[in-house]
């Protein structure tokens, strides 16, 4: 699927980690899968590094497949693994990463995105030894963590790329619908205040929440153009969604985005930022104009809006990296070149 370097897992432990809210843990462990070498610039720090942070209720592999990372690390490709070194954690609460279910479940810590970005810095520097990133970039939750990279080490990268998101404060219909997850999980008898021995119902109520978050409607028509193949089709993706799927962990991802707002600290970007969005995107709506407006904060700030075309698939067009890769290359380009 992916050809060039063989992916490393790897794993690191922080001791008595605190929590922006006054929480804190004895231990968080923070898993990452990387690619490719760490290689010393003449400037005696890391030149090749590239942080790749993954979306709500994913993990860093789940960008390990054919139209993402097949798209960009293979041999002469955008992120050629050969040559870069690639970073794509599993966020706090995702993945392999502490999260409620491994045992606290509704007393785990109620971390937000500062929390996890904190986390990722210190997997970075602390649990992978680099001192610079060439390149931060996400999808979803990850693009809104890539603003709050931008702002909290401005001089840590050469260049930002977030995709599929929007740098405000989660608000209107994007929190009404985070609300309606979580009150269908929390609200559900079989919650049981987070002591469920089987998972509440409530959570198929939020599966269908979020497929309706992701949903693209020219795709949907494609994939089932009758009545007999949506039913189908939903009962497909409401199983693959189901599947492994824990309701305090899902209600804990949605609700770290609570603490979310980069507005207020947009000039603090220094660094050449690429933001793209689709169209079709049902959780980011281009009506909205609040990109084109805000990215003129960002001193060297460009906002790219892709087209509904046959190629887009709503907000998961982030991960279709062949409909908006030229743009990566440009800013590449424009942030210092490519290897």
């Amino acid at each position: 699927m992916v050809q060039g370097p063989t992916p490393t897992e790897r794993d690191f432990t922080f001791k008595d980690f605190h929590f922006a809210d006054g929480e804190t843990l004895p231990e968080v462990h923070m898993h990452c899968t990387t690619f490719g070498e760490a290689h010393k610039g003449s400037s005696g720090k890391v030149d090749n590094a590239v942080l790749i942070m993954h979306g709500t209720g994913g993990n860093g592999h789940s960008l390990v497949n054919r139209v993402f990372a097949g798209e960009l690390f293979g041999p002469g490709q955008l992120l050629d693994a050969t040559k870069y070194f690639l970073i794509l954690p599993d966020a706090l609460g995702h993945g392999k990463s502490s999260k409620p279910s491994d045992g606290l479940h509704a007393k785990f810590p109620h971390y937000g995105y500062r929390d996890m970005v904190q986390l990722q810095y210190k997997t970075v520097t602390e649990g992978l030894q680099v001192d610079h990133l060439r390149l931060v970039m996400g999808t979803s939750m990850g693009a809104m963590q890539t603003f709050l990279w931008g702002e909290t080490y401005p001089d840590f990268m050469d260049a930002l790329m977030p995709l599929a998101c929007l740098p405000v404060q989660i608000a209107g219909r994007n929190r009404m619908t985070r609300k309606m997850i979580i009150d269908d999980i929390q609200n559900d008898p079989g919650y049981n205040g987070g002591e469920y021995t089987t998972q509440p119902y409530g959570l198929r109520a939020a599966v269908d929440v979020l497929i309706l978050m992701g949903s693209a409607p020219l795709q949907m028509m494609k994939q089932a153009p009758t009545r007999d193949q949506a039913d189908t089709l939903l009962d497909r993706m409401e199983g693959g969604q189901l599947r492994g799927a824990d309701a305090n962990d899902i209600m804990y991802q949605v609700g770290s985005s609570a603490d979310y707002n980069p507005e207020p600290d947009l000039e603090k970007i220094t660094a050449p930022l690429t933001h793209v969005n689709s169209a079709d995107d049902f959780i980011n709506p281009p009506e909205l104009g609040i990109a084109e407006k805000l990215i003129k904060r960002v001193k060297h700030g460009k906002f790219v809006l892709i087209p509904i075309s046959d190629k887009t698939h709503g907000h998961g067009t982030h991960t279709y990296a062949a409909v908006w890769k030229n743009h990566l290359k440009d800013l590449l380009q424009r942030s210092g070149g490519m290897k």
